[in-house]
């Protein structure tokens, strides 16, 4: 009989001290691959514990791999594979060109890890409690779907919804026109997978949204960089690049801009579909982090119904990462033709997911939670900016609200050495080349004003600006 200790009146359930006792004795290789563990009727009399605790206990080593289950003979231990050593990543510098760099280093940070240029909320300020409840209140509803595949466009609730969100900005849309996506990232590459054919021209904003341009090289596109202004795109260049490379779409972000937490102006907007009318190319309105604004400002698709304009948005920003939901909304024959690419990349999206914000929105709870992050983040915005005046960081326009700041460092062309002394420090700072269609030098860094405020921050950039 094995040798463990197990004792009732622990704090650790019988279950785990089992799993615990056995992991180690294998780890250890006391229990060698290959032998066979006590049958579970008397493994439970030995230790005076009942046969349903044996089997958990068993069922979950199998789970780990350190146990197999042998129909009609018994559980033994596993042969386990051997330990592969750790990939020794490049440094920034020679990862240059690999934007997903960026994103797994954000999503595989540490706890104590400081994402001072984080795209998100800081998990702190998200209502889980909120999120709870609908979850509770979805489990106890019998009508609900949990184990079915979702509908093809998404789940009809949420799309008419949305559409009453879409007619507060004066945005005329029916369900048939919504397809409800797993985040905006996924709407986004739904679009490019369907408009976007290798050598085709796309334009985007310089800087603009990086991940969205490594989806766009994937593709095979070629990137063609229209330089952003404090108040929209340059039009004129617009106009000029559009005439040469006859490009298939052109990529913005209206309101909030990322990386420049700037908006597009009334002027620049019409003028904007106009160029787009002569030149015949569609435009993807990327409007996922809107919900922060206080002020309402122009959207493309308002003013041009959805005729030329696909409208993206979603709630990872805002509600939640986990939760993966986002939609985008264009002309009836285009809505029905990418639903149909849907279907066909990932057969539906998660209808549980979707009641989930479906409940948050109809009950009121999301205008009132968003109401209180604007406030946050208007506070923050202050505090962020006096910061980068002490330090002597040069703000790049008066940012209308969000999270983010474009910032320069005085008299250097490259921000990627900062960025990567800062990784050193545990400090995760998004370098301005990243941003840009050709990766090019840049002297601009994105912050997120939510993080500002950590005083490590400050002092690492006060020393390194020194």
């Amino acid at each position: 009989m094995l040798d463990l200790r197990l004792e009732a009146q622990a704090g650790q359930p019988l279950v785990e001290q089992i799993v615990t006792g056995l992991r180690g004795q294998i780890d250890d290789r006391v229990l060698r691959s290959g032998h066979r563990l006590p049958p579970i009727r008397r493994f439970a009399e030995h230790y005076g514990v009942s046969r349903f605790t044996v089997v958990e206990a068993y069922e979950r080593l199998v789970a780990l791999g350190y146990v197999q289950s042998r129909r009609g003979s018994g559980f033994y231990v596993a042969q386990r594979a051997p330990t592969v050593p750790a990939a020794n990543h490049a440094p920034l510098s020679d990862r240059a060109v690999d934007v997903a760099w960026m994103l797994r280093r954000a999503l595989d940070a540490p706890p104590d890890q400081l994402r001072a240029s984080d795209g998100h909320l800081p998990p702190t300020w998200l209502d889980d409690e909120a999120l709870r409840r609908q979850i509770r209140a979805i489990a106890r509803d019998e009508g609900a779907r949990l184990t079915r595949y979702g509908q093809a466009q998404g789940w009809l609730p949420l799309r008419e919804q949305l559409c009453v969100r879409l007619a507060e900005m004066d945005v005329a849309a029916r369900p048939e026109q919504i397809v409800l996506t797993q985040g905006a990232t996924q709407a986004l590459d739904l679009v490019a997978r369907y408009l976007v054919r290798p050598g085709d021209a796309v334009l985007v904003e310089d800087p603009g949204y990086y991940n969205f341009f490594g989806n766009l090289r994937l593709l095979g596109a070629r990137l063609i960089g229209v330089p952003r202004g404090p108040n929209g795109p340059d039009v004129e260049a617009m106009e000029k690049l559009a005439a040469e490379h006859k490009p298939r779409l052109f990529f913005l972000q209206s309101a909030l801009h990322n990386p420049t937490g700037g908006d597009l102006s009334p002027a620049l907007a019409h003028r904007i579909l106009q160029c787009a009318e002569r030149h015949d190319f569609l435009i993807i309105e990327d409007d996922i982090y809107g919900d922060m604004q206080a002020q309402t400002s122009t959207r493309l698709a308002t003013l041009d119904q959805l005729t030329r304009v696909i409208y993206v948005g979603g709630f990872s920003k805002t509600l939640s990462a986990n939760l993966r939901v986002g939609f985008l909304a264009a002309s009836p024959d285009l809505a029905q033709t990418i639903g149909d690419v849907k279907t066909l990349c990932v057969v539906s999206s998660s209808e549980f997911a979707e009641r989930v914000v479906w409940g948050l929105l109809v009950e009121g709870q999301f205008r009132r939670y968003m109401e209180r992050v604007r406030q946050r983040l208007e506070a923050a915005r202050s505090g962020a900016q006096r910061m980068m005046e002490r330090v002597g960081l040069e703000l790049w326009g008066e940012p209308k609200g969000g999270m983010f700041l474009w910032a320069r460092i005085p008299g250097v062309e490259d921000a990627a050495p900062l960025a990567e002394a800062a990784a050193k420090e545990g400090i995760l700072i998004a370098p301005g080349h990243i941003f840009r269609p050709q990766m090019q030098a840049s002297p601009f860094l994105r912050l997120n004003a939510a993080y500002a405020s950590d005083k490590r921050l400050e002092r690492f950039l006060a020393q390194a600006l020194d």
